[in-house]
């Protein structure tokens, strides 16, 4: 399998976990009904059945019977899941999620998920009860990688974050003291000079303790520290050695950024393009830059459901972009007269009456399903490639609020 399709089949692993583990983190069960169990790889099954079969039978000293009954029948179900491997879980482990889970109106219904092969190993065995299910260590398997501090700073202003995957997370921020240029009456060019250097002394090392603060726990899981902000500035607060000593072998680059508000944090990641390249944030910008290139001076871009689906089932999309923050399915109807039309509805929503654009018929609903997984289907048939593209940042935000989370780029133009 080539390294893009590799790619593809992981975005699409991914997704499709997200989606289960948001569907799991809605659930609620009433006191401790609502088990999970994660199973490292090298754990054996039998030595889980064995654990699972000792708290069905301490369960039976639980007090309230509706608890006693749920977890056994939670138990009992997550042990007809684990007969189903052999000595071992698949690659990566397994999480089995079994629980009553609240149905509204007094009314409980029993729920059992199974998670295969999660993104990354898992590392140890975990029981869990609760009132919701544990899938805190799914999220954080899911998470863009990639770590890095972000300071931009002028005399007026600063702020520190963080730029994590995809995303850039403002955290700290601090307005200095120090006086203008222009001297006030009464006051000596010298000791005006003086109080001066010492305002902007005293705010470097404002800057370089929120900076330390932030960074020094983490400064081993950190890829680099990206510093932005005028010349004078940034190099006199560099050369200055006010960071942690640790923290100054971490600067990955100094960037010329001229807003040094939470904003001015963006723009120091779009001015580290370089430094970055090989971050998801700046492949997700190049893809949506291309995009909106093709879109203004081009006729190589298609957006939106139906225009998008057509070209896919053309072949003439190369990249089909995804908004990371999609959750549609699409409805797909028939009329009497056998057309066939699409309508793409929240996922959380029913299903509309349709009437065919053709004909005028009422259509019947054959079927509905996921549109991610509807159009990743068609693209996978036609050699088209998928990015699941972020919404944090200006052009991902567009990309899912302003053209409907679905676009695409052209191999050629299609006038569709």
């Amino acid at each position: 399998m080539s390294t893009e399709a590799e790619e593809v089949n992981e975005d699409r692993r991914k997704y499709e976990f997200r989606k289960v583990i948001e569907e799991l983190t809605e659930y609620e069960g009433s006191g401790t009904q609502l088990v999970t169990i994660y199973i490292p790889p090298d754990k054996q099954i039998s030595d889980v059945v064995a654990h699972v079969t000792q708290e069905h039978s301490e369960a039976s000293n639980i007090k309230s019977k509706q608890t006693r009954t749920n977890v056994q029948d939670a138990l009992t179900s997550i042990k007809d899941r684990l007969r189903y491997y052999d000595t071992y879980p698949p690659e990566n482990g397994i999480v089995v999620f079994s629980g009553a889970v609240d149905a509204g109106g007094g009314q409980t219904e029993m729920v059992t998920r199974t998670l295969e092969s999660p993104p990354e190993p898992i590392q140890s065995f975990r029981y869990h009860c609760d009132s919701n299910f544990l899938t805190e260590p799914l999220e954080h398997m899911l998470t863009d990688k990639g770590l890095f501090g972000l300071i931009v700073l002028d005399r007026r202003e600063a702020n520190v974050g963080w730029l994590k995957g995809k995303r850039v997370e403002a955290v700290k921020s601090a307005s200095s003291l120090v006086p203008g240029k222009q001297r006030k009456g009464g006051q000596s060019a010298q000791r005006f000079a003086r109080l001066r250097l010492e305002a902007i002394d005293n705010f470097y090392q404002e800057v370089a303790g929120m900076a330390d603060d932030l960074f020094v726990p983490k400064r081993h899981e950190m890829d680099g520290i990206l510093v932005g902000g005028p010349s004078p500035t940034k190099d006199e607060f560099l050369d200055g050695d006010y960071l942690h000593h640790e923290l100054q072998d971490l600067v990955a680059g100094k960037f010329d950024v001229s807003y040094t508000d939470e904003s001015g944090l963006k723009d120091l990641v779009d001015a580290a393009s370089d430094v970055l390249a090989d971050q998801e944030v700046m492949k997700d910008k190049a893809e949506m830059e291309e995009f909106f290139e093709q879109l203004h001076t081009g006729e190589k871009a298609t957006y939106g459901f139906e225009p998008t689906r057509k070209n896919l089932m053309m072949g003439s999309v190369d990249r089909l972009l995804l908004s990371e923050d999609l959750r549609s399915d699409v409805v797909i109807y028939e009329c009497p007269e056998g057309h066939e039309e699409y309508e793409v509805v929240d996922s959380r929503h029913g299903d509309p009456d349709h009437e065919c654009s053709e004909c005028g018929d009422e259509a019947e609903k054959v079927g509905r399903e996921d549109v991610i997984e509807h159009l990743m289907d068609i693209a996978g048939q036609r050699g088209t490639e998928t990015k699941f593209i972020s919404t944090d940042f200006e052009k991902g935000e567009q990309l899912h609020d302003a053209f409907g989370g679905i676009a695409g780029i052209l191999r050629y133009s299609t006038g569709v």
